[in-house]
């Protein structure tokens, strides 16, 4: 993956080629699969090469920022994404182009979406994402009537007290995307997935919660190395079933 340079203006930071080959996006990609690459890493392989003084991973962290994530950035217009530092018409086309081809992909194949039946449905999609992190993260998988997933977030990264997430914030891409049922999660780095009080304390809440808005909470599940706990299966936070 090459970097793009200027000759009147030395480069003093990494690029993806100086980067150890086990953090690189293409890399990555090919070793662990696309579902555990972050959002920037894969819009990098997208992009493929950065500019003079950015490393492609940096324009798309940038680029994801300027536009707050994927929802934002599938809104913008060629004439605006045009404009952004960086992205001349090929690489605005490449983005467009993929987003396209994603929202085709959800309105032609609802069947074909992934659907949780047990909370190792779950687990599959969040492990890779979130086992082996070393801080902590907040994930949220979005769901149809049929307990599709139609979209997935990260909603917090770095750290995080679970007593201080706000519930507005988690039902706020629920209600945007109009769908029946979430399901939360978040890792403990020590690699410990049992859950804390706070975590107990929080599921309540988003329960209690979901009733009033029409979203149903179906599960939280605490992500440790390579295991994970449901909290609705050990009903902590839950009615028992």
């Amino acid at each position: 993956m090459s970097e793009q340079s200027s000759s009147d203006h030395p480069v003093s930071y990494v690029t993806v080629k100086e980067m150890p080959a086990s953090e690189r996006p293409r890399e990555r990609l090919a070793r662990v699969g696309p579902q555990a690459l972050s959002t920037a890493e894969l819009l990098a392989i997208i992009l493929r090469t950065g500019m003079g003084g950015e490393n492609v991973l940096t324009m798309a962290r940038r680029i994801l920022a300027t536009y707050h994530g994927l929802g934002g950035l599938s809104r913008a217009g060629f004439a605006q994404m045009i404009q952004e530092r960086g992205l001349g018409p090929a690489k605005t086309a490449q983005i467009m182009a993929a987003l396209e081809l994603g929202r085709r992909l959800m309105a032609e194949a609802p069947e074909e979406r992934y659907q949780i039946r047990a909370p190792g449905d779950a687990a599959h999609l969040l492990l890779p994402r979130l086992s082996h992190k070393e801080q902590e993260n907040f994930a949220i998988l979005y769901l149809n009537t049929r307990n599709q997933v139609t979209d997935q977030e990260m909603l917090y990264k770095g750290s995080l007290n679970t007593s201080l997430v706000r519930i507005a914030e988690v039902f706020r891409g629920a209600v945007r995307r109009n769908c029946a049922a979430v399901i939360v999660a978040h890792n403990h780095p020590s690699g410990d997935p049992s859950p804390s009080p706070e975590d107990i304390a929080l599921t309540r809440r988003l329960v209690d919660a979901g009733k009033l808005l029409e979203v149903d909470v179906l599960d939280h599940l605490v992500i440790g190395h390579n295991r994970y706990i449901s909290l609705r299966e050990r009903a902590l936070g839950f009615e028992p079933e």
